[in-house]
């Protein structure tokens, strides 16, 4: 098969559970670049939490975000395309949160903003302090959420987390029952809420093919529910070996977890290693 495309998920798939991306993964997919693929980061991340990844990976092409609300082209620092929440679906779920004692964050204009810092925010804002301070993930305390939902001009998406996992599935049903709006897990103790329509696959395949691609030329990379969309209309699915089992059965390849070499390996098998040229003394 042809491949030209190969669309990556980050936490759970390209990055190590330290936030990494393996040199072996580095060079096949810079490899995979000069040999002519487009490499595309798809992820629920915010455009401002992924600066560290892009930059390592060298990319030029735009970045799928908050699992396919936005485009987001870092060349021109603009949104291409979006399908955000209505400010009136974002203050019903915020009140929603309110009642059942949720946390929410929410991934808004070009930050994430909550009201009471998660395990996972102080983890994450730790980790952003290793970096140089243009590539942190921009996250902002406020007073009440329910006001920064009315000083924004667009909500991508909430993450919401509890550590009763019951607690956060029962919930999910509420809002999809009383709201209509889709929830996803994205990891196993994080739900994304989001506009209904928005998925990571929905979104890639429109950029596919807006570069006159196909589906079926694309290889994709997920461990995740969030993941499910692309790994189904991909030509090849690839699920991680951490994947929860549902997401492996979906898919048409399972590799090794995120800490092995696996995504190198399909890389380097579906695109040859461009020859390194000596240069010669006269």
């Amino acid at each position: 098969m042809n491949y030209q495309v190969l669309a990556l998920d980050l936490d759970g798939t390209l990055l190590t559970p330290e936030k990494k991306i393996l040199p072996a993964s580095i060079a096949a997919l810079r490899n995979a670049r000069e040999a002519g693929a487009k490499i595309v980061i798809v992820t629920g991340r915010h455009y401002v939490a992924i600066h560290p990844f892009y930059q390592a990976l060298g990319l030029d092409t735009p970045a799928i975000c908050c699992n396919g609300a936005l485009l987001y082209d870092y060349q021109e620092d603009r949104v291409l395309a979006s399908d955000p929440l209505q400010s009136e679906q974002a203050n019903l779920l915020i009140g929603l949160l309110d009642k059942y004692d949720v946390h929410g964050l929410m991934y808004a204009d070009d930050a994430m903003i909550y009201q009471e810092a998660t395990g996972h925010i102080i983890r994450t804002e730790n980790w952003g302090r290793s970096l140089p301070e243009s590539q942190r993930p921009v996250f902002r305390k406020v007073s009440s959420l329910r006001k920064a939902a009315h000083d924004v001009d667009s909500i991508w998406k909430f993450a919401l987390t509890d550590v009763d996992i019951v607690k956060l599935q029962n919930f999910t049903e509420i809002v999809e029952r009383e709201l209509g709006i889709t929830c996803e897990w994205s990891w196993h103790d994080q739900v994304d809420v989001a506009q209904t329509g928005n998925s990571k696959g929905k979104r890639l395949a429109e950029w596919v093919e807006s570069q006159g691609i196909s589906m079926s030329q694309v290889i994709a990379f997920g461990d995740n529910y969030n993941d499910l969309s692309m790994l189904k209309s991909a030509g090849l699915g690839v699920a991680m070996g951490n994947a929860a089992d549902k997401i492996k059965e979906a898919a048409d390849l399972v590799i090794g977890n995120n800490t092995e070499s696996g995504i190198a390996d399909v890389v380097n098998k579906y695109f040859e290693r461009v020859p390194v040229t000596e240069s010669k003394g006269l």
